[in-house]
């Protein structure tokens, strides 16, 4: 199903004040390899960067 206008745009004010965005670089072909990688995992790009950042925070405490 897909979403209406409202609820998109509904969806991005909550992400809005919900969450900061991150934007990083990567050489040309590695985002690929690094999504592909995270899906074999089972995790969306995005959980996999931030289970990675979380763990790497955590060793140093």
């Amino acid at each position: 199903m897909a979403y209406t206008q409202s609820q998109n745009k509904a969806t991005q004010k909550y992400q809005a004040k919900a969450y900061d965005r991150l934007a990083i670089r990567v050489k040309k072909g590695q985002a690929e390899k690094i999504k592909t990688y995270a899906e074999n995992k089972g995790m969306s790009l995005n959980s996999y960067v931030n289970e990675l950042i979380r763990k790497d925070m955590e060793q140093e405490d």
